[in-house]
């Protein structure tokens, strides 16, 4: 019998390519996402992943329908981009829905909740971030995730289910949104338009997509009950530098605007994941450098693009 996975946010980039991972362990995966979903199509499509449509402010009408289950990963959030990151009321809904995710997650049998959360809980910060880096959210959306993880594990203790929260640095990939910097930086390139951008003196941590959907798998797996694992690649390199491979893997010859762009007011000059515990704990590695990753990466979009 095969065990069973269900994923809030499934058709993300995270979450469609766990489901990939899940697949490859033998697993059913119920997906569930908006109703409408334009990304819908992201979900592979296999004959043991079945797509359920419905709002996360619904989440406990799916109690009756879903049974037998064993893994649940919450990547479904509401205002991630732009000023919806402030949207107090926007945000503090979401954190109702991960409540709702937790409660779902034991009415239909999974032992394994892991939420997904993110390095702005940690706001400004020079060192590696890792379960133990002081917390200071500056942001609406950094504030609901901290606020997400804390109650949500209260919840799952008091539910007897276990309960991991992560906090996910910057991931690229097939699938990536078309606002992150990587995707706008490719497009430029690809569509010859200019490129401007800051110095790119800020230390970045990026971790390839598949990469960080093994590691959501592992801690599901093998991941300490209230254990905060902090997901990157565990390096940094100046932006930059990033930058420059993707312009050199596309076309060398491209002038990139460096500097052209004043850095933002909040701008994060160092981030840089410490993977240590997650390591030590489910046997995560990365497996994808960024030259490899990305170049996968370009070829998703010229694809999409001919679409």
């Amino acid at each position: 019998m095969l065990l069973k996975a269900v994923i809030t946010g499934a058709s993300g980039m995270i979450g469609s390519n766990l489901i990939k991972v899940l697949l490859k362990e033998n697993f059913e995966v119920v997906a569930i996402v908006r109703p409408n979903s334009k990304k819908k199509d992201n979900i592979p499509k296999d004959k043991n992943v079945k797509i359920v449509e419905c709002d996360l402010s619904n989440l406990n009408s799916l109690s009756f329908k879903l049974t037998n289950c064993d893994m649940f990963f919450h990547f479904g959030w509401s205002g991630t981009f732009g000023s919806t990151r402030d949207d107090v009321y926007r945000q503090l809904n979401n954190i109702q829905y991960t409540l709702d995710a937790v409660r779902l997650a034991k009415s239909i049998g999974c032992t394994s909740f892991v939420g997904a959360g993110s390095q702005a809980e940690y706001g400004f910060s020079d060192e590696k971030l890792s379960s133990n880096t002081s917390t200071n959210p500056v942001t609406g959306y950094g504030i609901a995730k901290y606020a997400a993880g804390k109650l949500s594990r209260i919840l799952a203790n008091e539910l007897g289910i276990k309960h991991c929260w992560t906090r996910i640095l910057s991931v690229y990939g097939p699938g990536d949104n078309e606002n992150t910097m990587i995707s706008s930086c490719i497009g430029s390139i690809l569509n010859d338009k200019p490129f401007d951008t800051t110095k790119g003196d800020q230390l970045w941590d990026y971790i390839y997509s598949e990469d960080c959907a093994r590691a959501f798998y592992l801690i599901a797996k093998n991941g300490i009950n209230n254990q905060v694992y902090p997901i990157g690649s565990g390096k940094a390199i100046p932006l930059k530098e990033y930058i420059k491979t993707i312009k050199d893997s596309i076309n060398p010859e491209f002038n990139i605007g460096f500097g052209n762009r004043d850095y933002s007011p909040n701008q994060v000059m160092h981030l840089c994941a410490d993977i240590s515990n997650l390591t030590e704990d489910t046997g995560f590695k990365p497996e994808t450098n960024f030259k490899e990753g990305i170049k996968k990466t370009i070829e998703w979009v010229k694809i999409k693009d001919m679409e």
